[in-house]
């Protein structure tokens, strides 16, 4: 059965500045991830942006994706490099010729060393900086961007950076402070939204906020999985309410036990269970359907599919993947959810944070070695669905 989306969907994919170019002066350069690989080198975007175009248009109509705030603007509040802004400006043009517009996404879990020397998103006199940064991505960037995402899964960064300590700068058990750096954002967003309207009315702007599923696997897993569910989708999302559109990342099931129940930390507990599930997360499609129509009913806001994918190295699962998340979407749409399209992550490999480049998203194949790209079978099947504006399942 042949599942058509409507002509005004929007296709695309997505990547982040610091996962596919070589690490700026940002607190991520020179990690160790899980897999071993040091964050340093990580794809050699900057050094083959033609080449990466070619895979971008062939997958849709709009790409995702951000600067390396620290190449851009070394000092705070200087002017930033014209050098580095011409690069950027030479890449997006690429892509405007070539029918593709941006979403721009303005803070991806990366900034300057300046900044977070300064306390980064902890202090909330340090959104003047971010407000100065946006002022010059608004006025060098902004005529490519369709649409705009001021913050990408602060609930992600807010957890791993100030919860668990799997992000720079690495503090563990800090609840009020994550809460504190979400409150910061979320004023953030609210002054980048307004000067971005300012300049470009028709641009909406949004934030992309991580989602799950998340399951009691007994009664010791009850109240974390009703604190999760809270913090993570609803008190993460409240400072951001401001939006235009609600961009939404789905990737994953969590069990909890009352520990959360995953691939990356307990392997040997899920396969144990035996469920389904990728090198992350378990695997769960209908709960995007259920974060969909919750979220639809709660906010009434457009939205848009900013991220979703599967880390898988196996290409047969990637294309069941698109399959069956892409029926869950046109399920919502039938149901009256306002969707109004899919970003797939991602492009082509890129290091996955505080993992490593082994956990691989991408549409398109990257050694490791040589930094060669190819075109993977489900990047060709994702090609596919963007001409024909749908899927067969």
């Amino acid at each position: 059965m042949f599942l058509s989306f409507p002509d005004y969907f929007l296709w695309g994919t997505s990547t982040a500045a610091a996962q596919v170019e070589t690490a700026g002066d940002h607190p991520w350069r020179g990690l160790t991830a899980k897999d071993g690989y040091r964050f340093e080198r990580t794809t050699d975007h900057e050094k083959r942006r033609e080449e990466d175009a070619a895979f971008i248009t062939r997958f849709g109509s709009v790409y995702r994706c951000g600067v390396d705030w620290s190449r851009l603007q070394p000092a705070p509040l200087a002017k930033f490099d014209p050098a580095v802004v011409d690069e950027y400006c030479t890449f997006f043009e690429y892509l405007k010729k070539r029918g593709v517009s941006l979403m721009f996404v303005l803070h991806h879990f990366c900034h300057p060393n300046w900044f977070e020397d300064k306390g980064g998103w902890t202090k909330e006199q340090n959104i003047e900086y971010f407000v100065n940064y946006t002022q010059q991505c608004i006025k060098y960037f902004g005529k490519y961007a369709g649409y705009w995402n001021t913050f990408n899964e602060p609930n992600v960064y807010a957890y791993n950076a100030f919860f668990s300590g799997d992000f720079p700068p690495h503090k563990k058990g800090k609840y009020l402070l994550a809460n504190r750096v979400l409150d910061n954002m979320g004023q953030a967003h609210d002054i980048a939204r307004l000067l971005i309207r300012e300049k470009h009315k028709k641009a909406p702007v949004g934030i992309s906020l991580n989602t799950a599923s998340f399951e009691a696997a007994n009664i010791w897993g009850v109240l974390p999985v009703a604190f999760s569910r809270w913090w993570f989708m609803t008190r993460a999302f409240s400072p951001f309410r401001k939006s235009d559109f609600i961009g939404l990342s789905y990737y994953a099931h969590v069990l909890f036990d009352p520990l959360p129940v995953d691939t990356i930390n307990r392997p040997d507990k899920v396969r144990q269970l035996d469920l389904p599930h990728d090198k992350m997360w378990l695997y769960n499609p209908a709960g995007l359907g259920q974060v969909l129509r919750n979220f639809w009913q709660k906010y009434r806001k457009p939205i848009i599919i900013t991220e979703n994918g599967i880390c898988t190295d196996d290409d047969r699962t990637r294309v069941q993947a698109i399959r069956d998340y892409l029926g869950v979407c046109h399920a919502a749409i039938q149901d009256g959810v306002d969707l109004r399209g899919y970003i797939h992550w991602s492009t082509w490999d890129n290091f996955e944070w505080h993992l490593g480049p082994t956990y691989r998203f991408g549409l398109v194949r990257v050694n490791l070695d040589t930094m060669e790209r190819t075109m993977t079978g489900a990047g060709l099947f994702y090609e596919q669905v963007v001409l024909q504006g749908g899927v067969e399942v």
